[in-house]
């Protein structure tokens, strides 16, 4: 991908008739591993695995070439071609990794289809988080309809209600009632602060296959694969049913069912107002049904194009939580990076994960920070509008600044890694 980006630049590049004179994967401080000059430009490989470019004759970029700078305006030049030359050249790189990700989401529609889960396909609804039940849903809901329309994959509630407009959620109740529900405006926020992403989650049948040690569960017998089918006289269908009817400050009184024979269980939950079960479906995704989608070429083209356009609008949407106290501590580096991909080895997670990645890089480049290529489009959109070219000397440290906010964002990010590596 980072060669692809760069591509963006140096294709342009050559056609406006602009020298390149470097085309590099990684950054070859002080030496390289690999480098042959083909023609006027030298292909290599660096050794510091930190990106990659290009360095194109007459700019001012990482390279800070300040004697070539020095001299007069040649015609093969970056600052001699017009600018709406020097914009496209820049727009490049951000153009072929948005392009990349849009047709890596087209491949997959085309040769994998789509799986979603219908209404039909979750037959027992959600089981819905407290904070949730306070606007007027309640466990067991089915999702039927999001701001008046269809609602095609209902497991994708959760990354509606975070990063999209909803207004209104129709649901139908266990009791078999429907129900238009208004959305507070600030639900994304209030599910980031509250940390509840996964205010709606299968509903799990109320079977515990978690039993912690050092708390009341275990003392009182619980074993994993117990049944729970009463809690304090009332009957248990599901787990969501069990969380309610606890009695957190007092004496709980637990039917379980244990193959042919039913136990009877007494519990106390401790200050906190836990027992220490748990029941994580960690089996449930493989059960839940899913409805298979096939595409034809032309279908997956659109498809494609519009599955990217709301993955970077997501993207972008999300980007506004890192601007808090506690987005920060969720940035990310390479870690970060890695974890994106899947424990075991699936081509189509892959390159949906190759794609978004694709998509990221396109977003974060484009970013108005001097260094990166959306600070030398903030430079050229303002020559454009005002007729006046920023100077060298005030490139030069502009360029200088953003080196620095870079670095120190990469440190950041990868010690916000290390940091949950060790303590979390």
């Amino acid at each position: 991908m980072i060669v692809l980006h760069e591509l963006g630049h140096f294709i342009p590049a050559k056609i406006f008739k602009t020298r390149v004179e470097k085309f590099y994967l990684f950054f070859d401080v002080k030496f390289s591993l690999f480098k042959k000059k083909i023609g006027e430009t030298v292909y290599g490989i660096g050794w510091l695995p930190l990106g990659g470019y290009v360095k194109i004759a007459g700019m001012i970029d990482e390279s800070m070439d300040k004697e070539q700078m020095a001299g007069p305006p040649q015609p093969w030049e970056f600052r001699s071609k017009p600018a709406w030359q020097r914009l496209i050249i820049m727009l490049g790189g951000v153009t072929v990794n948005i392009i990349v990700g849009f047709v890596i989401y087209m491949g997959i529609l085309y040769f994998y289809g789509r799986n979603i889960t219908t209404v039909n396909d979750l037959p027992n609804g959600f089981s819905v988080d407290e904070q949730f039940q306070e606007f007027g849903f309640r466990n067991g809901d089915q999702v039927l309809k999001v701001n008046g329309e269809p609602f095609e994959d209902v497991m994708e509630i959760n990354r509606y209600l975070f990063l999209r407009d909803v207004s209104t959620v129709e649901v139908k109740h266990s009791d078999g009632t429907i129900e238009t529900i208004a959305v507070p405006e600030d639900a994304g926020k209030i599910m980031f602060q509250k940390n509840v992403l996964i205010p709606f989650s299968p509903r799990r049948a109320a079977v515990i296959d978690t039993v912690l040690p050092e708390y009341p569960g275990k003392k009182a017998g619980f074993e994993p694969g117990d049944k729970i089918v009463a809690m304090n006289g009332q009957p248990v269908l599901f787990y969501d049913e069990f969380h309610s009817y606890i009695n957190k400050k007092g004496e709980n009184t637990i039917v379980v069912e244990r193959g042919s024979r039913q136990d009877t269980l007494t519990v106390t939950p401790n200050k906190e107002g836990k027992i220490g079960v748990n029941s994580y479906g960690r089996e449930l995704f493989d059960q839940i049904g899913k409805t298979e989608i096939k595409y034809s070429l032309g279908e997956s083209i659109a498809g494609g194009f519009g599955y990217g356009f709301y993955t970077l609008k997501d993207y972008i949407s999300q980007f506004k939580y890192v601007f808090t106290k506690k987005g920060a501590t969720q940035v990310g580096g390479f870690g970060a990076i890695g974890n994106l991909f899947p424990s075991t080895w699936n081509w189509q997670n892959f390159w949906a994960t190759t794609a978004l990645i694709s998509i990221i890089l396109a977003f974060m480049n484009i970013l108005p920070i001097p260094a990166l290529d959306g600070g030398h489009v903030m430079f050229l959109l303002y020559e454009i509008v005002s007729g006046r070219k920023p100077g060298d000397k005030f490139m030069e440290y502009a360029q200088m600044i953003g080196f620095f906010i870079l670095i120190a964002l990469v440190l950041f990010a990868n010690g916000n890694d290390i940091y949950r590596w060790l303590f979390e």
